[in-house]
C-alpha cells in the first residue's frame, strides 16, 4: 500500500497566478493557432505562424501593435478571432472563463474564486461572483451602445452590414483599449486618422476608452454610491483625480503646442484624442512621428502610466503613480505616511508602486536598447515602441512591419508582461517563503 502511494503522482497545484499567466498563454496559443490557418487571410494563403502569433498577443494583450493591417490582410474569420481574442484580453482571462461557467450552471469554488478575486484586483473574496456578472452585463451593455453611437457614420460610409460590422469592431476595441482597427480600407495602419474631425466618432471613441480604463471596482462604486462621491472608497477618488489631471494637463500641451495652426474645432479634437488615448488605446487621427519630440516624449510618459488597476488597460496604473506621488510629498514634509483623502496609504502599496515603477522604467528602456542596438535605429523611436508594448497601448512610428524576428520577439515579451502584470509573473514563478525572523536593519542614506 505504501508502495502504491509513492508511485501515485500528486497532483498539480497552481496558484491563481499561475492560473492567470497560463489562461493568458493558452488564449494566445489558440489564437495564434487559428489565425495560422490559410481561410484567415484575405488571400487564402497561411501567415507565418510567427506573426500568427505576434497578432494573437497583441490581441489577447489589448495592444494594437500589428504587423499585418487588420482590414487588408485578415478575412472576417480572422477579424472575428482577432475580435473575440480582444475581449477575452480586455475583461480578462480568469473572468471569461468565469462567464461560461455562471452561463453553464457550473459550481465556482473556492479556488477559482480566489482567481477571479486576484484578476479583478478586488479587495475581498465575498460578492465577487456578483462583481463579476455586474462587470460582464455593463460591459457588453456599453459596447452595444457605442456601437450605436458609431453606427450612423460607418453604416453611412460603408454600408448597412459592413458599417454595423465596422462599429462593433471599433466599439469593443475601443472599450478594450485594444486600438485594432479596420480602417486599412482607407490607407494601410491610418487607424482613426480619416476621422480626425468627426466629433461623433472621437466623443464616442474617447468615452469608451476611458469607461473602459478607469477600472471595474470604480463602477461598483458609481453603481453603489451614485454621485455621492464622499462615500467612494479613496482608490476610486484617486482613480478620478489622476485620470482628469492626465487627460486635462495633456490636452493643454497639445492644444497650445502640437496644434496650434490648425482650425479650432480639428485643434479642439486632436488635443483631446491624443491626450486620452495613449492610457492606453492605441487609436490615432494624428500622426505621431510628425510630432515634436517633446509631444512624442510627454506620450510615452502617458503610455507608461496607462489606466487603473482591475479594468481592460494596461501601463503602471493611475493609482501607482498618485502613491508614488503621495510618497515623495510625505518625504519632503517629513511626514511618516502618505496620506490622501483623510486616509493613510499602507506601507505595503508603496512598496509595491516602487516595484513596478522600477519594473516597467527598465524593461522599456533596457527593450528600447536592444531594439536601438539590432536594428540600428533612434533610441526615441524605440523607446516608443517599447513603452508602446509595455504599457499595451499599440502606438506606433510604423517601424513593427519590418522589425526583424528577435526585436518582434522582445515586443511580444513585453506585450504579455505589460498584460498579465510583471508582479503576477514575479508571484506566478517564485513561491512565497515566510519567515518571522527578521535581518538587524541598517540606516542607507539616499538622495
Amino acid at each position: 500500500m505504501q508502495n502504491l502511494q509513492k508511485n501515485i503522482k500528486p497532483r498539480l497545484h497552481f496558484t491563481p497566478f499561475q492560473t492567470i499567466v497560463f489562461g493568458f498563454m493558452a488564449a494566445i496559443l489558440i489564437g495564434a493557432l487559428l489565425l495560422f490557418l490559410p481561410f484567415s487571410t484575405k488571400t487564402g494563403e497561411s501567415t507565418s505562424f510567427f506573426d500568427a502569433l505576434f497578432t494573437s498577443t497583441s490581441a489577447v494583450c489589448v495592444t494594437g501593435l500589428v504587423v499585418h493591417d487588420t482590414a487588408t490582410h485578415w478575412s472576417l474569420f480572422g477579424q472575428v478571432v482577432i475580435l473575440i481574442l480582444i475581449q477575452i484580453g480586455g475583461l480578462g482571462v480568469v473572468t471569461m472563463a468565469g462567464f461560461l461557467a455562471i452561463i453553464s450552471g457550473r459550481k465556482i469554488g473556492l479556488f477559482a474564486r480566489n482567481t477571479m478575486q486576484e484578476a479583478l484586483s478586488a479587495h475581498k473574496m465575498g460578492g465577487v461572483l456578483k462583481l463579476t456578472k455586474f462587470i460582464l452585463f455593463s460591459s457588453f451593455m456599453i459596447e452595444a451602445l457605442g456601437a450605436i453611437f458609431l453606427s450612423p457614420v460607418f453604416v453611412k460610409d460603408f454600408g448597412l452590414w459592413k458599417g454595423i460590422w465596422y462599429s462593433l469592431f471599433h466599439s469593443i476595441s475601443a472599450f478594450c483599449n485594444a486600438g485594432f482597427d479596420l480602417m486599412g480600407v482607407r490607407g494601410k495602419f491610418s487607424s482613426l486618422t480619416s476621422y480626425s474631425t468627426s466629433v461623433l466618432v472621437n466623443v464616442t471613441i474617447i468615452v469608451l476608452i476611458v469607461v473602459g480604463g478607469i477600472g471595474f471596482l470604480t463602477w461598483d462604486d458609481i453603481r453603489t454610491n451614485g454621485i455621492h462621491l464622499r462615500k467612494y472608497r479613496v482608490q476610486s477618488k484617486i482613480i478620478f483625480t489622476v485620470t482628469f489631471v492626465l487627460i486635462l494637463f495633456p490636452f493643454l500641451f497639445l492644444f497650445f503646442h502640437e496644434f496650434s495652426d490648425l482650425p479650432m474645432k480639428e485643434r479642439v479634437l486632436l488635443s483631446l484624442f491624443q491626450s486620452v488615448t495613449p492610457r492606453t488605446a492605441g487609436f490615432n487621427t494624428a500622426d505621431y512621428s510628425a510630432m515634436s519630440e517633446s509631444g512624442e516624449a510627454m506620450t510615452v510618459l502617458l503610455m507608461l502610466v496607462g489606466g487603473s488597476p482591475g479594468s481592460t488597460a494596461g501601463g503602471m496604473k493611475t493609482t501607482t503613480i498618485a502613491v508614488l506621488v503621495l510618497s515623495a510629498f510625505a518625504v519632503f514634509r517629513r511626514n511618516g505616511d502618505a496620506q490622501c483623502f483623510g486616509r493613510r496609504v499602507m506601507d505595503d502599496a508603496v512598496k509595491a508602486a516602487g516595484a513596478i515603477f522600477f519594473l516597467y522604467l527598465f524593461l522599456a528602456l533596457s527593450g528600447a536598447l536592444a531594439l536601438s542596438t539590432i536594428e540600428n535605429l533612434p533610441f526615441l523611436t524605440c523607446l516608443f515602441e517599447t513603452s508602446s508594448a509595455i504599457a499595451t497601448v499599440g502606438l506606433s512610428f510604423g517601424i513593427t512591419p519590418a522589425l526583424s524576428v528577435v526585436s518582434k520577439s522582445i515586443l511580444i515579451i513585453l506585450m504579455f508582461m505589460g498584460r498579465v502584470g510583471g508582479l503576477t509573473l514575479i508571484y506566478a514563478t517564485v513561491s512565497r517563503r515566510g519567515t518571522m525572523a527578521k535581518l538587524p536593519q541598517e540606516r542607507i542614506t539616499v538622495g
